[in-house]
């Protein structure tokens, strides 16, 4: 069993910045990769970024390139979500998630574990 904690969420005005936080802890394995989603209130829940835990590979969204950065610390067990000149319209509740087949989908139902979800609210 992998457990997945998420923190850093909160309100901050449209152009700020969050980092978001994942920590594992349980039975982890180097060859996984964690991604971070978010779902909007009426909206499916949508691929934000994801990584291995070595760092080999990323994926970011359309819609986030260039402004968010995902990094995984292996030695900490903790994946970042660095989340620069937000808009109000990635207000949503994000969630980090885990595969343990190590690749970096962008599809839901490939990743096993799921954190709780940590509120992200950005203000006009």
């Amino acid at each position: 069993q992998v457990q997945l904690v998420e923190s850093g969420g909160g309100v901050v005005q449209a152009g700020g910045s969050l980092r978001l936080s994942c920590a594992a802890s349980g039975r982890t394995f180097s060859s996984y990769a964690v991604g971070w989603f978010r779902q909007a209130p009426g909206k499916e829940r949508e691929i934000v970024a994801t990584i291995t835990w070595s760092g080999g590979t990323s994926y970011y969204a359309d819609s986030v390139k260039g402004r968010f950065t995902i990094s995984s610390d292996y030695a900490k067990t903790i994946v970042h979500l660095q989340m620069n000149s937000l808009k109000p319209e990635v207000t949503s509740v994000y969630y980090c998630a885990a595969n343990p087949a190590g690749y970096t989908s962008i599809y839901a139902q490939m990743y096993t574990y799921w954190g709780q979800g940590t509120q992200v609210t950005v203000s006009s």
